[in-house]
């Protein structure tokens, strides 16, 4: 949705299939996203700070890796949570130290894994 609105997108997939399936179907919708195969607690820090950051899986703590690489007046939209529900958290970086949290309700998404390496294309 955010390529077909034309933003700049950066996106890590943890799951290799998925992310070699998703990478075929970017080429043939004629998207252009930064796509990683990598580890998503640690974010893109050679790219920050981020206009904003979405997480699509459960993640068990907010990662402060995450939090570092927003810039001031950007958010953070990540469901937080070990097990099967998580409180769906904004997380909005108010100054250089300083953040806001909002909770959003509960959801169920799958959990967010660490990876062993980082393939970029």
């Amino acid at each position: 949705v955010l390529c077909a609105l034309n933003s700049k997108v950066y996106s890590i997939e943890r799951q290799k299939t998925l992310f070699e399936k998703s990478k075929m179907l970017f080429k043939k919708l004629n998207y252009c996203p930064y796509a990683t195969y990598g580890d998503g607690f640690k974010g893109l820090p050679g790219f920050a700070p981020f206009d904003g950051i979405i997480v699509t899986c459960g993640a068990p703590f907010v990662p402060t890796d995450l939090l570092k690489q927003l810039k001031v007046g950007a958010r953070l939209v990540i469901p937080v949570n070990e097990g099967g529900m998580q409180q769906m958290k904004v997380i909005t970086r108010t100054t250089d130290k300083h953040y806001e949290e909002e909770n959003h309700g509960v959801f169920s998404f799958v959990p967010m894994l660490e990876s062993r390496e980082r393939r970029i294309y």
